[in-house]
């Protein structure tokens, strides 16, 4: 059985070992998330990272000396991010040397994507398109008008290279667009995976909050249940409505499933909302089991300032849960 043209097995055969590793309770990175740079062709209201100035960026063998040490550290899901990937004219060979190791995938803009899919699809196992609501709202939040037409004709040129997902960002001002992404991704023949966005301190304040989020989370959460063509998990939507709104236990965060690292190649602590992608130390450099265990995450287990699926998702995963099996192992990883 194959994914994209490439087996399943090395992925299903890593998790098993991975799994033999940390039965103990060995704390070890399961997913990295890597910005390959901060600069974008966007300036979107509720980012705070197209507004930095990007260094020197890593060179392709240095992703790779990057990439083994990841490996070797137990990751098995790389996802890459920035800034706006496409905008590296050596993006298909990085992708190319990670596709190798790891589960990839890539969140993009969709700007360039009808430009550049071509290069990039045999290398990836899926791939994340930004659209945030409907035409007018998309535009604005993202700071460039007929960004969101662009964006949709970039998906429909990818769909069919490459399994394919929106990713759409619940704002305070586009909680009313929510389910119309819903019925957009069903006509697109796409999924798409729902974020709630963070109040960075060098970004617009978009986090959404109070009744009208509430009502938007029990939308989205009877979509999923009736079949609608959503990533997040139902705990997802559950989660967040016990914990949030319902007084209910506050959900344990486990960031250390997840390493983070800047486009220079160092390691963000804890994570990259509290951190906001600050690094000190390059992953070539560091003993990342050694770190892992050494450092103190017990600090940051009732956190709860972010609703990033990224991070809450991985938190709920329970190998004793066989909804939750079913829905990332099978349907979303797989499938």
């Amino acid at each position: 059985m194959a994914r994209n043209g490439k087996p399943i097995w090395p992925v299903l055969s890593s998790g098993i070992k991975r799994r033999l590793r940390v039965a103990d309770g060995t704390k070890l990175p399961l997913i990295a998330g890597h910005k390959l740079l901060y600069r974008c062709n966007l300036a979107c209201n509720m980012c705070p990272f197209w507004r930095r100035d990007d260094e020197e960026l890593l060179s392709v063998e240095a992703e790779k000396r990057l990439f083994v040490k990841l490996a070797d550290s137990g990751v098995l899901f790389l996802g890459f991010e920035g800034g706006e990937p496409l905008l590296r004219k050596d993006l298909p060979a990085i992708l190319a040397a990670a596709h190798e190791r790891f589960h990839t995938s890539l969140v993009s803009n969709g700007l360039l994507l009808e430009r550049r899919i071509d290069e990039i699809a045999r290398h990836l196992d899926l791939l994340f398109v930004s659209l945030d609501g409907e035409p007018a709202l998309h535009d604005r939040l993202r700071g460039l008008p007929g960004a969101f037409d662009r964006t949709v004709r970039g998906v429909e040129a990818a769909r069919g290279r490459v399994p394919i997902a929106l990713n759409t960002t619940l704002t305070r001002s586009g909680l009313d667009d929510a389910p119309r992404m819903v019925e957009l991704a069903r006509s697109l023949h796409v999924p798409v995976n729902f974020q709630v966005a963070y109040d960075y301190s060098h970004a617009g304040p978009q986090s959404p909050a109070g009744p009208q989020f509430r009502a938007t989370l029990e939308i989205l959460r009877e979509l999923k249940r009736q079949g609608a063509p959503i990533v997040n998990s139902r705990a997802y939507f559950d989660t967040l409505l016990h914990s949030w709104f319902d007084g209910g236990t506050r959900w344990e965060c486990k960031p250390w499933l997840t390493i983070n690292i800047d486009p220079a190649g160092r390691i963000v602590l804890p994570c990259y909302t509290l951190n906001e992608y600050g690094g000190e130390r390059t992953v070539w450099e560091t003993d990342l089991p050694e770190l892992w265990a050494t450092y103190d995450w017990d600090r940051y287990r009732a956190c709860n300032r972010c609703g990033l699926s990224c991070y809450l998702e991985p938190s709920l995963f329970r190998w004793t849960s066989p909804e939750l099996v079913k829905h990332w192992l099978l349907d979303n990883t797989l499938g």
